[in-house]
């Protein structure tokens, strides 16, 4: 899979901020240690912020930013990532895909995981599995909110839509699928989402 100009500026900024945004959380750790009782739920505050900044720009470096051909991941970094990720959400996610996966398939898997949580407003699950090649991201809520255009278009890799800032990951899901001849089956239902995805010759067949 090409990186294009915008999978570049998505790594680009992500590489810019985590590191100041790590030096944040340590240095309110080192002021929360220097002066125990000082500020502690200002402190508390500020760490938990600049925590979930880090973990959601972590998240955002795999679904947007660039990927070497034949890069990997490692379960263990995607379990770490996603617990941190979690933290303060009311969305839960069982990752179930176990040993080194490449980073193109996470990268699906994430932006799928994307296109959930956007309808997802009062929380819910997201479970991720993998069997013979073939990946399942589903996501069920007490309610979801759907735009039933954009996950239509999902299954016809390619497809051009209309997105607002929010939804990028539809159009950029839409392309990279095309790119990589990954083929996408959705099932929408009131309030479960189910979209399995694979090659396109083993998926179809």
């Amino acid at each position: 899979m090409t990186n294009d100009l915008a999978t570049l500026v998505g790594s680009r900024i992500c590489h810019d901020l985590i590191s100041p945004i790590g030096a944040i959380g340590n240095g309110v750790e080192l002021m929360s240690l220097s002066q125990p009782g000082d500020c502690d739920a200002e402190m508390a505050l500020i760490a938990t912020s600049a925590a979930h900044a880090s973990a959601r720009i972590r998240f955002f470096r795999v679904a947007f930013g660039a990927a070497s051909p034949g890069q990997s991941i490692a379960t263990r970094d995607v379990l770490r990532l996603l617990s941190d990720h979690a933290r303060g959400s009311r969305i839960t996610y069982d990752w179930q895909p176990a040993g080194d996966l490449t980073r193109d398939e996470v990268r699906i898997a994430f932006l799928l995981m994307m296109c959930l949580e956007q309808a997802m407003a009062q929380g819910g699950k997201i479970t991720v599995s993998r069997t013979s090649g073939h990946w399942t991201v589903g996501g069920h809520a007490p309610r979801l909110r759907l735009d039933v255009a954009l996950w239509d278009a999902l299954a016809r890799p390619g497809t051009m839509v209309d997105v607002t800032a929010a939804q990028v990951q539809f159009a950029l899901l839409s392309q990279i699928t095309a790119q990589s001849d990954t083929a996408l089956q959705v099932l929408l239902a009131d309030n479960t989402v189910v979209v399995r995805f694979g090659h396109r010759a083993a998926l179809v067949a």
